[in-house]
């Protein structure tokens, strides 16, 4: 199936009552899939064959049923981000303000944001230690230097299969995999694209904190900056590199030394 969201949700919850494996797409994917096959038209019914040829042609693996833990993080979490969004949108209004009344309202407004996120920051914090398996992962992955517990809150919300997965695979799913970009005698810079951007964007900011405060971090940024001449895929490399830690501890539960 296409993976639509809120509108997949109980059809994910049906076929995993119902003992029916089943595997998500992104929608992009099997667009792509389908104009290959040169068709045109656009029926339920010629997508529902559509995505029977796909999964057989692919054959790929099937999900873990749902979990209502997961789904209420990862819904509290992504509430959390769009606050965040609309309070740095207020910040930006408030930097060009200048009439009192108006620097008055937003300052109260962003004040307002800031209570709801920390709200929902104690929310998300009391349903991971509800269950003994999460709490032990946030624990863990705190344990990284870089890693706040915000981050950490995100990822765990946001990329579930966390110490489920290859390196290769998990950076793949936050989009931290780079992609060859060759043809014929002209090769560019190897580029990253697709996957998790909520995971993604904790990951970067995880990093930039890492690289300012542990040395271990610091040193392989510093050195791939010099070598390659580029800050950003510097960063980028990191980000990644603390993915596969994250994914590594998760895996063998032992903390980062």
């Amino acid at each position: 199936m296409e993976a639509t969201g809120v509108h997949d949700r109980l059809l994910r919850h049906a076929l995993a009552k119902a003992g029916v494996a089943f595997s998500r797409h992104n929608p992009a994917h099997t667009h792509h899939y389908a104009k290959s096959t040169r068709r045109r038209a656009k029926t339920d019914p010629l997508d529902a064959r559509m995505l029977s040829d796909y999964g057989r042609r692919y054959q790929p693996e099937a999900e873990p049923a749902p979990c209502e833990q997961n789904e209420r993080l990862q819904s509290l979490a992504g509430h959390r981000d769009q606050l965040v969004d609309m309070r740095a949108r207020l910040k930006k209004h408030l930097a060009e303000a200048f009439e009192a009344i108006v620097i008055a309202s937003l300052e109260d407004m962003i004040a307002d944001f800031d209570r709801r996120i920390h709200a929902l920051e104690s929310q998300i914090a009391e349903v991971i230690r509800q269950a003994q398996h999460t709490a032990r992962d946030y624990s863990l992955m705190v344990s990284v230097p870089g890693v706040s517990k915000v981050s950490a809150l995100s990822l765990l919300a946001h990329l579930p299969v966390l110490g489920q997965r290859s390196p290769k695979s998990i950076a793949a799913l936050a989009g931290l995999a780079p992609f060859d970009n060759k043809s014929g005698k002209l090769s560019r810079r190897s580029q990253i694209q697709g996957g998790r951007s909520r995971v993604r964007r904790a990951l970067y900011m995880a990093a930039l904190t890492a690289i300012r405060t542990c040395d271990r971090f610091k040193a392989f940024y510093t050195d791939l900056a010099a070598r390659s001449g580029s800050k950003k895929l510097a960063i980028i490399a990191v980000a990644r590199k603390l993915l596969v830690v994250l994914n590594a501890i998760i895996r063998d539960k032992t903390a980062f030394a």
